[in-house]
């Protein structure tokens, strides 16, 4: 994955949710709207989001120590939990909260042009910082369904964006219907329900980022292509009859770690040994940069066995 594609989406959607953040809480002041609060705080959520993937990412660039022998990569994966924690709390809990008090005690909206003119603004920042994040993705999605783009890809940056960045989107228009139908009807329950919408999709969103980042916090293998190469080149050594075992484990989203035994013929010299393993993990590396960390461990076969 190319490194800046996350780097520039992140960017893109920090800039965009702070200047949102501002334009709902001068409208909320305006109106009163629980909607608008409730969305002036889901950017606010989402500001705070951006910095905690960049916090992420340049404590991942950390060199190895002793304590920690692998790196530090796996600390965007952290952060990138943390964020799926803010969302949950900061955004998703306090909307349904607001939009239960706006239930149980409505007020009508005041000067609602302030409100359909911040949420048309909004929309279109949003709708350019989406713009962003999906060519960034495109980039490296290649022929797969969203769906398995999100769920497939090592780097967290993108997919946060992503759905962070769509979830802003519809919940602008929750926000919109609600604020829209309180002014046709005078019902201020409407400005309570979307609210409450807002707070629904945020939970779901966050829970969504919760099961993505957490299967890459316990260690997720490369990818089906990845291990392939990593087959095919192992196989492509003469001297290497077969590959017992492999295991391969995602140290950081640019970072794989690669554990093979492989079989070499009863009676194969060491030394012969050593230059063949090490000619071969570098035909590795060519082929696949990510192989940052190999370790192959030679076996020979029995001499009684047929193969």
């Amino acid at each position: 994955m190319r490194k800046s594609a996350g780097l520039e989406a992140t960017f893109a959607a920090l800039a965009a949710n702070v200047a949102i953040a501002a334009s709902k809480f001068a409208a909320f002041a305006f109106t009163g709207s629980s909607a608008l609060l409730a969305e002036g705080l889901h950017s606010v959520a989402d500001s705070g989001n951006q910095l905690l993937l960049l916090l992420g990412r340049h404590r991942a660039e950390r060199a190895p120590t002793p304590e920690h022998p692998f790196g530090f990569g796996g600390e965007r994966y952290f952060y990138a939990f943390l964020v799926s924690v803010v969302l949950f709390f900061g955004g998703g809990l306090f909307a349904l909260y607001e939009g239960y008090e706006k239930l149980v005690h409505p007020h009508p909206l005041e000067s609602w042009p302030w409100a359909i003119g911040v949420l048309a603004a909004a929309i279109v920042m949003e709708s350019l910082s989406l713009r962003t994040a999906v060519r960034a993705s495109n980039d490296v999605r290649g022929h797969r369904s969203w769906a398995a783009f999100i769920r497939q890809v090592k780097a967290p940056e993108l997919p946060v964006v992503l759905l962070e960045d769509t979830a802003a989107l519809i919940g602008l228009a929750f926000a919109g219907a609600g604020v829209t139908l309180t002014v046709l009807t005078g019902n201020a329950a409407f400005d309570g329900l979307g609210s409450i919408a807002i707070g629904a999709l945020l939970v779901v969103v966050a829970v969504v980022l919760a099961v993505e980042t957490k299967s890459m916090i316990i260690g997720e293998a490369a990818s089906a292509g990845i291990q392939k190469t990593i087959k095919e080149t192992l196989a492509g050594e003469p001297l290497i009859q077969r590959v017992v075992n492999l295991r391969t484990l995602h140290v950081g989203p640019e970072d794989v770690l690669v554990a093979a035994e492989v079989q070499l013929p009863a009676g194969t010299d060491l030394g012969v040994a050593a230059k063949t393993i090490a000619q071969v993990e570098d035909r590795i590396r060519e082929r696949l940069p990510v192989a940052s960390l190999i370790y192959l461990q030679p076996t020979t076969a029995d001499p009684d066995d047929g193969d």
